[in-house]
């Protein structure tokens, strides 16, 4: 209980017990946050991999197709 004062004691002792929760609940709030903010991390790693995978596919076409119009024409050439 706290320190006699000119307040009444059950309103000292409610305010007293409120800080004490929110002293109690930081610690979960804190993981709670740190979760999130790993979640959204590997999210947006995992988003990251995605793109630079298609990408990289749409350049491999890109390249085939180069390639593939360079045979074509050479092979026309040679006729």
């Amino acid at each position: 209980m706290a320190f006699p004062t000119a307040v009444n004691s059950q309103i000292t002792d409610a305010v007293t017990q409120s800080n004490v929760k929110v002293l109690g609940d930081a610690p979960a709030v804190a993981v709670g946050n740190l979760y999130m903010a790993m979640a959204q991390a590997m999210s947006t790693a995992a988003q990251n991999a995605v793109t630079a995978q298609q990408q990289s596919n749409i350049l491999a076409q890109a390249v085939t197709t180069r390639c593939v119009e360079t045979l074509v024409g050479s092979a026309g050439d040679s006729k």
